[in-house]
């Protein structure tokens, strides 16, 4: 009797472990299918981290700079970077944030604060380093410490710079241009000049020979195209010019031309509004984003085979006068800069930032003291 009860609870305890045994990989494969997490969710989380911008670095205030205008949800975010030259005694180069704090800024040495007007123009390069126009002296690159990393010395030089793909430095010369001066110059990093480009050998004619305000074609911006033409903005002219590598002029863009208080039409664009081009950039869609300097000031995109105008903003407060540069943001929003305040605004005409300039300056001294040019850099 005792060797059967023995057996039975034997028998029972193995029967019993053969349950536990047979139950314990359902029991893991029940706990594992709690955390599984399914491919879409690893993108979707994936998704939402990209998303989610990195916190806004904050600088100090200025009591002369502010921002006024400030909609998040509307703007491109990022920082701004722009020539201040409305303290003559400090002119520099500040970078601020979407609050109009200043997280940057590059004070001129004191050699070097007299060259300043016109065309102050400060532009990100690919490596962060700051390529700078000091018209009058030449075109700097600095770094973020502001130690100079090269630098090409020419008194005519104004306006405006760019560093193209190959390394080599293209910029323009407009205050005050001569017949015989060369409006553009493109230097090699060892500062050989290996391109050049003279109005003279297809404008020297009527009604262009006898222009003369603030120089002679008073060339503001120049740009190198995709197509490895130059688009050149020879403001006097009131049109654009579109050259070839070897400075054929392939075509001119626009609506007249405007010296004095006369404006001539030219035949192709006889229907189109007169302008005064300031800082064109060519679009992703083919058209030309620029800013009118005619009056009033518009910022303008353009059709450039016919001179339409499919889309405007008019800055109608002459105390911001005058307008001078316009880019487009990746948003589809139009950056403007005008004297007083640099705007940001959507393609419905919104304004979703202001950036204000609260100093004193004369109206004559505007162009000289007031905002030049800015650029938003995206955050990283």
């Amino acid at each position: 009797m005792k060797k059967k009860l023995i057996w039975l609870m034997v028998s029972c305890l193995m029967v019993a472990l053969l349950l536990l045994a047979s139950c314990a990989p359902a029991a893991v494969e029940e706990e594992e299918a709690e955390v599984v997490v399914t491919e879409e969710e690893v993108v979707e989380e994936a998704a939402e981290e990209e998303e989610a911008p990195p916190p806004m670095v904050r600088g100090t205030v200025d009591p002369d700079i502010s921002v006024d205008v400030y909609e998040p949800d509307l703007v491109w975010a990022g920082t701004t970077l722009l020539p201040d030259n409305h303290n003559s005694e400090r002119p520099r180069i500040i970078e601020v944030n979407m609050l109009g704090e200043i997280i940057w800024e590059y004070p001129l040495p004191p050699n070097l604060k007299q060259y300043t007007n016109p065309g102050f123009d400060p532009e990100l390069l690919s490596n962060k380093n700051i390529l700078l126009v000091l018209p009058g002296y030449g075109v700097h690159e600095i770094n973020r410490n502001g130690d100079t990393v090269w630098s090409y010395l020419d008194k005519k030089v104004s306006h405006d710079a760019d560093r193209l793909p190959n390394g080599n430095t293209i910029f323009v010369f407009g205050n005050n241009d001569q017949t015989d001066d060369a409006q553009v110059k493109e230097v090699n990093p060892e500062g050989e000049i290996v391109w050049e480009w003279y109005a003279r050998d297809y404008f020297d004619k009527p009604p262009f020979n006898t222009i003369n305000n603030q120089g002679w074609t008073h060339t503001n911006a120049v740009t190198r195209m995709a197509n490895g033409n130059t688009l050149i903005s020879p403001r006097n002219f009131g049109l654009l010019v579109e050259v070839d590598a070897e400075g054929e002029v392939v075509r001119t863009i626009g609506g007249g031309v405007i010296f004095g208080d006369q404006t001539i039409r030219l035949k192709a664009y006889e229907n189109a509004d007169p302008f005064a081009p300031h800082d064109p950039e060519v679009l992703p869609n083919g058209n030309i984003l620029m800013m009118s300097q005619y009056v009033p000031n518009r910022a303008i995109e353009m059709v450039p085979e016919t001179g339409e105008v499919v889309w405007e903003y008019t800055v109608r407060d002459p105390d911001n006068w005058p307008v001078r540069d316009a880019d487009r943001l990746p948003n589809g929003n139009t950056l403007i800069t005008g004297t007083r305040k640099i705007i940001e605004v959507t393609p419905e005409g919104k304004i979703v930032w202001q950036l204000t300039l609260d100093a004193t300056f004369d109206r004559e001294e505007a162009a000289g003291h007031g905002f030049y040019k800015a650029e938003r850099i995206g955050i990283q």
